[in-house]
C-alpha cells in the first residue's frame, strides 16, 4: 500500500561516504546501480565545500589527541545522520546501520528482545513514550515520560533513539540500568530491569462500566488489522454498546495496516488520506473494509506521543465525524518514509512524500488537533486496559486519567453500571 517514489542519492557522494555499490532495493522494486568513479558532479560551490569533509577528516586522524577515540564507523555514521537531520525531518528521515535495520524490522513483526519500552527524544536526552504494557520495562517502574540520564553508568546527554535501543536491547536474562527522572519529580533514579523476548501486542482491550470497550492500539505492526477485528469481535460478543480507542504513546508504523486498521471504521470508499509527493501530485487511499463498524458510538484518544500513522487513524476519523477525538495535540510526523537499503545491509529511511488528512489538512509539524483538549494532570499515568482490568467500576470512574473519565462521560456513563469483562485480549 505504501507508494515508494524512487531517490538516489548523488551517486559521487554515495562512493566517497560509504566506499561500495548502492543497491536501491531487496526486493522492493528498486534498480540496483553501480557507484561511480567518485568524482564530484555537483556544481562548483558544493564540491569546494566537500571536499572540507575530507579535510577535516584527515585533520582528525592525524591531529587529534587520543588516536584510540577514531572510529571510522561512527565518523561516517554521524556525518551521514548529520546531513539528514538538515532535512528538518528528525524521527523519520534518518539512516540505519545494518543492525539497527534488522532491528527496525523485527519491530514491525512486533517481536524483539530487550526492555519493552518505546523511546523518543526530548530536548538533549532521550525519554520514554511509553513502557510495553505486561513488559520488564512497566514491572520495573519505568514511567511515560521518563527522561533517561544515564544507561549503565553512560550519560545519555546527546544520545539518539538508536543509540538508547543498542544499549537496552541484549539477551534475555541479561539486566541493564537506567538512571531516570520521572514527571515532576526532582531526584533522579536508578532502575534495573531483566531483559526478556518481547512480543508487542498491537491491540489490548477491556470492559469498561456502562459496556464500553476500551481498545488499546499501541501501534500499527503487522498484526493490527487482525488483532483489531478480533478485539471488536469478541467486545461485541461481550456487550459493547460504545468504544474508547486508545492510541496515546502510539508511535505509529505500517501505513498499510494504519489504512486497514482505520477502513474498519469508515464506510467503503471513503477517503482515509491524501499522499502528497515532492512534485505536488496526490495519491488518494480510501477505505477498504466491506464490513466497518460504522453503528457504535466512539472516542479517540491521542497525547503528544501520538505520531505518524496514529495521526492518519485519528485525523480520518475526526474528518469524517465518525469519532470525537480527546486529548492534546498530537507531534507532527506527517512524511511517508520509504526505505531505501543499501549493499551492506544498511538502510536511508527518506521522507518522500507528506500526508494529508482527507479534508486535505497538513499533519507534518502540526499534527492532530483535538475536539476536545484534556491534559492529564502532571505525574499521572494513561489507564491502560490491563491495569483496568484490576480495578473495580467505581475506582474506574474515579480514576485519575482525566482523558478516560472525559471520554466515559462523553458516552453517558456516570455511574459503575457494569462489571469489567475478565476475557483476555489476543
Amino acid at each position: 500500500m505504501k507508494r515508494v517514489v524512487s531517490w538516489r542519492p548523488p551517486l559521487w557522494l554515495v562512493a566517497v561516504l560509504l566506499g561500495c555499490t548502492l543497491a536501491l532495493g531487496t526486493g522492493a522494486g528498486y534498480v540496483q546501480g553501480a557507484a561511480s568513479s567518485g568524482q564530484c558532479t555537483e556544481s562548483a560551490d558544493v564540491c569546494q565545500k566537500f571536499s572540507n569533509f575530507w579535510k577535516v577528516w584527515n585533520i582528525a586522524e592525524t591531529e587529534f589527541l587520543d588516536p584510540a577515540a577514531i572510529d571510522h564507523d561512527e565518523m561516517i555514521n554521524g556525518a551521514i545522520n548529520g546531513m539528514l537531520d538538515t532535512l528538518n525531518d528528525r524521527g523519520h528521515t534518518r539512516y540505519n546501520t545494518a543492525e539497527q535495520y534488522r532491528e527496525e524490522r523485527e519491530d514491525q513483526e512486533g517481536r524483539y528482545e530487550g526492555i519493552g519500552a518505546y523511546i523518543n527524544q526530548i530536548g538533549d536526552y532521550p525519554a520514554i513514550t511509553s513502557p510495553i504494557e505486561g513488559s520488564p520495562a512497566e514491572a520495573a517502574g519505568i514511567e511515560a515520560g521518563d527522561i533517561i540520564l544515564e544507561i549503565d553508568g553512560e550519560d545519555a546527554l546527546g544520545m539518539t533513539v538508536d543509540d538508547v535501543v543498542d544499549r537496552v536491547r541484549g539477551e534475555p536474562g541479561t539486566s541493564v540500568t537506567l538512571q531516570v527522572r520521572h514527571l515532576d519529580e526532582e531526584l533522579p533514579v536508578d532502575i534495573t530491569i531483566t531483559r526478556a523476548a518481547i512480543r508487542i501486542p498491537a491491540v489490548t482491550w477491556t470492559m469498561l462500566p456502562g459496556n464500553v470497550a476500551q481498545i488499546r492500539l499501541s501501534q500499527f505492526s503487522q498484526n493490527a488489522k487482525t488483532e483489531m477485528r478480533a478485539a471488536l469481535e469478541e467486545a461485541r460478543e461481550a456487550g459493547a454498546q460504545k468504544l474508547i480507542l486508545d492510541i496515546r504513546n502510539n508511535p505509529g508504523g505500517l501505513l498499510d495496516q494504519a489504512i486497514s486498521v482505520t477502513s474498519q471504521f469508515l464506510p467503503e470508499g471513503e477517503v482515509v488520506l491524501r499522499v502528497r509527493g515532492r512534485d505536488g501530485d496526490e495519491d488518494v487511499y480510501k477505505a477498504n473494509e466491506s464490513d466497518p463498524e460504522l453503528d457504535l458510538p466512539m472516542v479517540v484518544l491521542i497525547n503528544s506521543g501520538s505520531a505518524s500513522s496514529s495521526e492518519i487513524f485519528a485525523s480520518a476519523l475526526q474528518d469524517h465525524g465518525r469519532a470525537t477525538v480527546i486529548g492534546v495535540q498530537t507531534i507532527g510526523l506527517g512524511t511517508v518514509i520509504s526505505p531505501i537499503p543499501l549493499e551492506d545491509g544498511s538502510a536511508v529511511y527518506i521522507g518522500t512524500a507528506e500526508w494529508l488528512t482527507p479534508n486535505s489538512r497538513k499533519l507534518r509539524h502540526e499534527g492532530v488537533e483535538p475536539d476536545i483538549t484534556v491534559s492529564l494532570p502532571s505525574g499521572v499515568q494513561g489507564l491502560t486496559p490491563t491495569a483496568a482490568r484490576r480495578l473495580t467500576p467505581a475506582e474506574i470512574l474515579e480514576t485519575k486519567d482525566v482523558q478516560i473519565q472525559r471520554a466515559l462521560g462523553l458516552l453517558g456513563v456516570t455511574s459503575a453500571q457494569d462489571q469489567p469483562t475478565s476475557i483476555v485480549p489476543r
